[in-house]
Order: C-alpha cells, then sequence, then structure tokens
C-alpha cells in the first residue's frame, strides 16, 4: 500500500490511478478506506483515493507530537491532498465528519465538491454512542479494558453500538471489518494512544456550533445523503445541512443506516458519480480499477 509522509506522520492510501475525475472516499472511527469495498465495482472510470487516516484503526502510529484534535485531523487531510497534489476533487465524508472544518481554516482550494454521507455535523461530535469511549479516553486504563470487549462479536454487534451502523445482516462480511478495525488498538500502544488522543478531542458544543456557522461560506456544491435507519446522525441533520450550504440537496437513502457504503453502495455510487461528473458527461463505469476491494 503506497504512503505520503506528512509533517504529523506516515498516511497510508489505496489509489486507482488513471486521469479520471477525482473521489476520496473517507472512514469513520476507528476506520479504514475497506469501508468503500463494496463500492468499488461500481466507480471504474475514476480515480478513487481511499486514505486511511489515524482515527484508531491506522497500522502506524503517527508523531507524539502529531494535532490529532478533530481540527488537527482535518488538517491532516488537507496536507494528504496538499501532498498528492490534487486537483478538483469531490470529498466524501462519511461516518467521521471533520473534513467540513477545512472549510473553518481555508483549506477548500483544491475541494471541487462535498459529499456528506450520514456524518457529523453542528454539535454531534461524537454521537451520543460514541461519547462513552470520549470521557474514558481520559482514563488509558479503562480505554485499554473498554477496547477488550471489541474482541467479542457478541459486543461488536450490539444495536447500540456498531452492529446498528448497518442493517445488512451478512454479519460474516460486517463483522470483519469492526474486527480488523479494532485491531490495531487492541494490539499496538502507539495506535492506542493516537486512537485516544482523538477520541477525547471534540470541541465544546458552542464551540461546534460556531464552526458550523463558519462553514456556511462554502459555495460549491454538496451533496447530503442521509440514512432513514441511521442510529447516529439524527434524521434532522439531513435536511438542515442541505438548508445549511448554499448550494446544497439531499438524498434520502432507504434501508441504510450510518455506513450507506455497505448497506446501499451500488445506489451511493451513482449518487456520486452523477455528482463529481456535474453534467461534464460520463466516464466508463467498468474499468480496470472496479473492484469488489
Amino acid at each position: 500500500m503506497p504512503s505520503v509522509e506528512l509533517s504529523a506522520g506516515p498516511i497510508d492510501f489505496e489509489d486507482t490511478g488513471g486521469d479520471g475525475p477525482v473521489l476520496v472516499l473517507l472512514h469513520g472511527v476507528p476506520m479504514d478506506g475497506r469501508l468503500w469495498r463494496r463500492a468499488m465495482a461500481h466507480l471504474g472510470g475514476f480515480r478513487v483515493i481511499r486514505p486511511t487516516l489515524p482515527l484508531g484503526g491506522h497500522r502506524r502510529p503517527m508523531h507524539r507530537d502529531a494535532d490529532l484534535s478533530q481540527r488537527g485531523m482535518a488538517r491532516i487531510l488537507g496536507d494528504f491532498l496538499d501532498a498528492l497534489d490534487l486537483h478538483d476533487v469531490t470529498l466524501v465524508l462519511n461516518d467521521w465528519g471533520g473534513g467540513q472544518f477545512l472549510i473553518n481554516d481555508d483549506r477548500t482550494d483544491r475541494i471541487a465538491r462535498l459529499a456528506l454521507v450520514a456524518c457529523e455535523a453542528f454539535d454531534n461530535y461524537p454521537p451520543k454512542a460514541a461519547r462513552p469511549l470520549a470521557v474514558l479516553s481520559k482514563v488509558p486504563l479503562l480505554f485499554t479494558a473498554t477496547l477488550q470487549l471489541f474482541r467479542l462479536e457478541s459486543f461488536r454487534q450490539m444495536g447500540a453500538g456498531y452492529g446498528g451502523m448497518s442493517v445488512d445482516k451478512d454479519y460474516h462480511l460486517y463483522d470483519d471489518l469492526v474486527h480488523g478495525w479494532f485491531a490495531p488498538a487492541l494490539t499496538d500502544k502507539a495506535i492506542r494512544r493516537d486512537f485516544m488522543k482523538f477520541a477525547g478531542s471534540a470541541p465544546g458544543r458552542e464551540e461546534l456550533l460556531e464552526l458550523a456557522e463558519g462553514q456556511r461560506k462554502f459555495t460549491k456544491p454538496v451533496l447530503v445523503v442521509w440514512a432513514d435507519q441511521d442510529t447516529m446522525m439524527p434524521a434532522e441533520h439531513g435536511p438542515r445541512l442541505a438548508a445549511h450550504y448554499p448550494d446544497a440537496r439531499l438524498e434520502i437513502v432507504k434501508d441504510s443506516s450510518t455506513l450507506v457504503p455497505i448497506d446501499q453502495p451500488e445506489l451511493l455510487a451513482g449518487l456520486l458519480r452523477e455528482f463529481a461528473l456535474g453534467g461534464r458527461g460520463s466516464v466508463d463505469p467498468v474499468g480496470e480499477e472496479a473492484r469488489d476491494q
């Protein structure tokens, strides 16, 4: 897997290559680019880049002094786009919504379009179900002990937690992802340190709402995709985001929870294809890079 060295540390990524329109697909906590593996078969013709941000599912630790706060993570994302010298990017967020903080830092020159797919917004950082981990991150021994529970499939699949983030019932596919996402923090002390730094980093409610207000200045196209059975992101946040950004539209996806790339990969890929092309014609949906990873 290729990697780029940033001031904060190494960022691994997958890149289909090619000269097609650029899609940068992001993931949640503590996930990685495999979140999108079902959708990849429907995104041929695009250059699809899937970085693994240091949200706890990464496999190489960041530097000890790296800023892994919510806004720091957005700056790492901005540095990643700079390092690969990407232009006219369609940036796609799912679960983690902190990519929106790039707007507050005036670092959207490389971003042509923003897709917000069932992600954190406004004061929902982190979502209610994830707040216990944020509290526990202040006590490393308790955080570490709690992580051990994710070794159990029954705990991973609890409806109030990660099990509720997908309505897909093929847990042999989904649970292997959850198990793999938590494995780095379970086995590597330095990764666990990074995870804890991020988990407890969310600003307070007033600051979050102030930051959200500042994001209204993003006038480029925004696609809001919200799931009808989401357990993490409030249902009202979809329409609210669509009204929040000056040039935004809302799509409600049925039979899906937070992880829309798992629950409705073909439908989501179709929405992203249409959005990314922005009326510029079409690209071949089947290509060498269109594979299920």
